[in-house]
Formats: C-alpha cells, structure tokens, sequence
C-alpha cells in the first residue's frame, strides 16, 4: 500500500497543516494586534472592535464565533461538506485560541516583542503572521472563517484572487472602527488622533495580510512537470497512478546515441509532492534519469479549473 493511498495519513497531514496555519493567525493577533489594539480586516476585526469598545469584557473569541456560524452556512451550501468540517474545525480552534491566547501569552514576552517595537513593526510582524496562516489554512481546503469564506465562494466562480477579494471587504470594517468608541490598554477613552492612525495601521495590515496570503496560496498551488526516462516505465507508470493518483503519459521516443527506441514518462503533479514522487521513482529504478521543470497554469481534474464568466 502506498503512502498517499491511505486517506488517514492524509487527512492527518491537512489538519496539521490547517492547525498550523491557525497557529499563526491566532499568535498574529494575540501577540501583536491586540496587545497594540489595532484593527483589522474580516469577523476578527469586527470582533476586535467588539472587545476594545467593551473595554475587554466581551472578548474576541465570542463575537468571532458567532458571526462565522451564519458565513459557515454560507460555506457549506456553496463549497460543500468537506470545507464545512474543515472550517468548522478552523473556527473553533481559532475562537478558543483568540481567548486563551490572550490569557496565557507572558506578559514580558508582549512587551518585548510586540509594545517595544511600536505598532508599526506590530503591524507587519502581526500581518505576516495572520496572512501565512489564512494561506496554509486555505491551501488545505480550509478556512479561518470570516470573509476569506466569501473570497473561496467568489473565487470558485470568478477569476479574482483572494487576496483582493479580501482587501476590499475589510477596508469597509477598518472605515468602520473609526465610528465606534474604543479604550486604549490603560482603560482610557481613545482620542480623535489616536483613532485615524489606528485606521491607518488597519489599511497597513490588510495590505501585508492579502500581499502574504497570495504568495503564500501561489506556492501552494505550484505545478511541475517531470519527464522520466527508464526501463522500468512500466512499473514506475503504475506505481504514480496507484499510490499517487496522478495521470501519467508514455510517450515514444529515440535515444540519438543509442538508436535504441525508449518510453518517456511525462507527470504534472504540485511541487509539495515532488519529493515523494522523485523516492517513488529511485525506489524502483535509482538509476533513473529525470528532468523537472516548473510549469504555469495547469487546468483540469486535479489542478485548477478554469472559470468563465456567464453571459446574461
């Protein structure tokens, strides 16, 4: 039995994956975000304005998972049951995390790392952080919740990245911080001037947040094209479309030196599985010559599917 055919072991590398991505987002925002009370994008920044204007009481944690129940409802009549559990998990993961986190975190290490450097590196040190969670969570058919929910709902069917998607929606939430009264840490009223860079440091986070999870996203979904040349094609042609699930092409050709006439295997297959296919192909011939080579905009079963626009 081959290692990618038993669904377990890859069920398990997608949630430790989707539980690693929402590591970081939760540690972005715990450690940097809120302990600076700045303000994002998505239900986090509603739920953090939430918890600022109730001078803590109504902590981030609750308000986040209420929303994302009516947008979870959304995801699964639309992206199907699968995203549904995973979402599920990534919300309630991310729900106990944004309180406990809060909680927990030492004291001296907030202070080092997130008030002494100032809000400006909290901002980019945070934004890094949340936007490599949301990308590891989304790239294993996942999601945080909140509005990346409605980006991978309009990004099946229209060509838009998440990324934009995302950034248009939470400059509305940032705008909107700006109307509703917050405390600082001290548990003082939070002045005029003090709101307008807390919006500014808000279009700063959101720009490095879609920036992160595009790049992030784009190397998930990297494809390689890998050409195979051995006497053992037959096995190895097998041994692909068996344990790895990918399509295989055998193509005829002629060694010029040799004259002898060879098969050539052709794969696309996504870069994160190139290491496991190269051990497929040395364990069963080590003498094997191959050439890998990146490729862009591989569409069909198993790769991404193009999107029209339909006309009215």
């Amino acid at each position: 039995m081959g290692i990618l055919q038993n669904k377990f072991f890859r069920g398990v590398k997608e949630y430790l994956i989707i539980t690693l991505g929402i590591l970081c987002y939760v540690l972005g925002w715990s450690l940097f975000l809120v302990s600076n009370h700045l303000v994002g994008g998505g239900v986090t920044g509603v739920a953090s304005i939430v918890q600022y204007a109730s001078g803590g009481v109504i902590k981030m944690g609750y308000t986040y998972f209420v929303i994302n129940i009516l947008l979870l409802i959304a995801a699964l009549l639309t992206l199907g049951r699968n995203f549904g559990l995973k979402t599920v998990y990534g919300i309630v993961m991310a729900s106990i995390g944004l309180n406990l986190f809060q909680d927990i975190l030492p004291p001296e290490i907030i202070q080092a790392l997130a008030i002494d450097n100032g809000k400006l590196m909290s901002v980019i040190m945070g934004g890094i952080l949340v936007g490599v969670g949301i990308g590891l969570t989304m790239s294993q058919g996942g999601s945080t919740g909140g509005t990346d929910i409605l980006a991978l709902i309009v990004n099946k069917y229209r060509n838009v990245s998440p990324g934009r998607m995302l950034l248009a929606i939470d400059a509305v939430i940032i705008f909107s911080s700006f109307f509703v009264p917050s405390y600082n840490t001290d548990g003082s009223l939070a002045s005029f001037a003090t709101k307008i860079t807390t919006v500014v440091y808000g279009f700063i986070l959101i720009a490095i947040n879609s920036t992160v999870l595009d790049l992030v996203l784009q190397g998930s979904k990297q494809s390689v094209q890998v050409f195979i040349f051995s006497k053992h094609y037959q096995e190895i042609a097998d041994s692909i479309t068996r344990d790895l699930h990918r399509g295989v092409t055998v193509l005829d050709g002629k060694g010029w030196y040799t004259k002898n006439p060879i098969q050539v295997i052709m794969v696309l297959t996504r870069k994160y599985d190139l290491n496991i296919l190269l051990k497929y192909v040395k364990s069963i011939d080590p003498d094997a010559f191959l050439s890998v080579s990146s490729v862009t905009g591989v569409y069909g079963k198993g790769f991404e599917s193009i999107k029209l626009v339909r006309k009215k």
